[in-house]
C-alpha cells in the first residue's frame, strides 16, 4: 500500500455507460490535487462497443484506461466472475491506497468484492441508493457494495438514511452531491440543438415541429426482456406519437428484443422516430429540448430534473426519490391509462416545475475528492 509520503495510488473503476459519466469529473478533481494522488482508470469492459462507451472518453475527458479487463457481456453471474479473476491480479500488481467505484452495475460489484477480500479500502461514489425492489439486480449490487465498502458517498439525502438504516457507521457516509450532475454542467453549453441532432437522421421536420417532441428511452429488464410487457410499452408509445412525437434512440439490448418478439413494426408508426444509441452529448441536446421524456433510467431521472424538463418513469419505484420530490419526475408505472394520462397532463398544463436538489451544483467531486484526501491522511478513520 502506498505510504503518506507517497502519491495516493487510486484504482478508478468504470464498466458500462453511465459509469464513465459519473467517473469523468472524479478523475479530474483527484488530478486537480497534482502529485498527491496516482488516478489508474482500470475499464472492465462490461459496455465494450464504441456507441454504448468507447466514445465518451474522448468527450468526457477521461484518459484512455490503463487498464482494460476485456470482460464483455454475459450472464449476470459469469460477468461478476470473468471481472472478479481478472481484477484480482491488478490490485496484487498496484496495492492500490484504496479503490473507487461508481454506480450499481456488475463491475462495480464485483470489483468492490475483490478488493475487499484483498484488503484494499473501497469507496463508493452514488452510495444509499435504493428502490426497495430486489428483483432489480442493480438493487442486490447496491446493497452488497455498500456493505463492502469502507467510505460512501450518497448523491441525495435518501441515500444517507437508507445507509444507516442497514447499519452502516455514520462516520463512514458522506453526502456531498452528485458527479452525474457535475458532468452535465461541465458538458451541457457543448451539446448540440436537437434540431441538428435529428436533422442529422432525417427527422427534419420533427425537429422543427411547434409542438415539440418527447424523448424515450428504454433498457431495464423488467421493461425488455418479456415479450407482452415490451410490445404493451411499444404500443403505447406509438400511441403518444399520435399526440407529440416521439425520438427513440435504441439500446442495444432493447433492440435485439424488438427483434426477437417480432416488434419492429412498432417502430414503424407514426410518430414514432427510431435513432440508434447516441453520444454523451447528442443525449443532452435531445434531453434539454424535449417537452417530456419517458424512461426507466435512473440517471435519466437526475439529468431531466437538473435540466427542468418533465420526465415521466416507466416503473413502479424509482431508487432516487428527490426527482420524485424535489425535481421533474413522476412515476408512472407500466400501465398504458396511466403514462398516457400523465403525458397527456404535461401536454396540458406543463408538469412539474420542480427545483434543483441539495449540492447538485456541479462541485461534488471536488468535494468528494478532498475528503478522501483527508481520509486517507488520517489513516482511513
Amino acid at each position: 500500500m502506498n505510504s503518506p509520503s507517497s502519491a495516493y495510488r487510486i484504482l478508478c473503476v468504470v464498466g458500462a455507460r453511465p459509469n464513465i459519466m459519473k467517473m469523468a469529473p472524479l478523475m479530474a478533481a483527484l488530478r486537480a490535487h497534482g502529485e498527491t494522488f496516482d488516478p489508474l482508470l482500470v475499464h472492465t469492459g462490461q459496455h465494450f462497443d464504441a456507441a454504448m462507451s468507447g466514445q465518451h472518453f474522448e468527450v468526457l475527458g477521461l484518459p484512455a484506461a490503463a487498464i482494460n479487463l476485456g470482460v464483455g457481456g454475459g450472464s449476470h453471474a459469469s460477468q461478476t466472475a470473468d471481472v472478479l479473476r481478472r481484477f484480482e491480479p491488478v490490485l496484487d500488481a498496484h496495492r492500490p491506497a484504496a479503490v473507487l467505484v461508481v454506480g450499481d452495475v456488475n463491475s462495480t460489484l464485483a470489483c468492490a468484492l475483490a478488493a475487499a477480500k484483498k484488503g484494499a479500502p473501497v469507496i463508493h461514489v452514488e452510495a444509499g441508493l435504493r428502490s426497495g425492489d430486489r428483483g432489480m439486480p442493480e438493487e442486490i449490487n447496491r446493497i452488497l457494495i455498500d456493505q463492502l465498502s469502507d467510505l460512501l458517498f450518497a448523491s441525495e439525502p435518501s441515500g444517507v438514511e437508507n445507509l444507516l438504516r442497514e447499519g452502516i457507521a455514520r462516520h463512514r457516509i458522506r453526502f456531498r452531491g452528485n458527479v452525474m450532475i457535475d458532468s452535465l454542467q461541465n458538458h451541457v453549453l457543448l451539446a448540440p440543438p436537437a434540431a441538428d441532432i435529428l436533422g442529422t437522421y432525417g427527422g427534419e421536420l420533427m425537429a422543427g415541429s411547434e409542438g415539440g417532441y418527447g424523448l424515450l428511452t428504454l433498457h431495464r429488464a423488467a421493461n425488455v426482456d418479456e415479450a407482452e410487457v415490451l410490445r404493451d410499452l411499444l404500443d403505447t408509445v406509438a400511441q403518444l406519437g399520435s399526440r407529440l412525437p416521439i425520438v427513440f434512440p435504441v439500446h442495444p439490448r432493447t433492440l435485439e428484443s424488438i427483434r426477437k418478439y417480432g416488434l419492429e413494426h412498432l417502430l414503424r408508426q407514426p410518430g414514432v422516430f427510431q435513432l440508434p444509441p447516441l453520444g454523451y452529448l447528442e443525449m443532452i441536446g435531445l434531453l434539454k429540448d424535449a417537452r417530456l421524456v419517458l424512461t426507466d433510467s435512473g440517471g435519466i431521472q437526475e439529468e431531466t430534473t437538473a435540466l427542468g424538463v418533465p420526465c415521466l418513469t416507466l416503473r413502479e419505484n424509482t431508487e432516487r426519490p428527490v426527482t420524485v420530490h424535489a425535481g421533474t419526475n413522476t412515476v408512472v408505472g407500466r400501465e398504458r391509462a396511466a403514462i398516457l394520462a400523465a403525458a397527456d397532463s404535461i401536454l396540458l398544463h406543463g408538469g412539474k416545475s420542480g427545483r434543483i436538489p441539495p449540492l447538485w451544483d456541479g462541485k461534488a467531486a471536488e468535494r468528494i475528492a478532498a475528503d478522501i484526501l483527508d481520509w486517507l491522511r488520517q489513516g482511513q478513520q
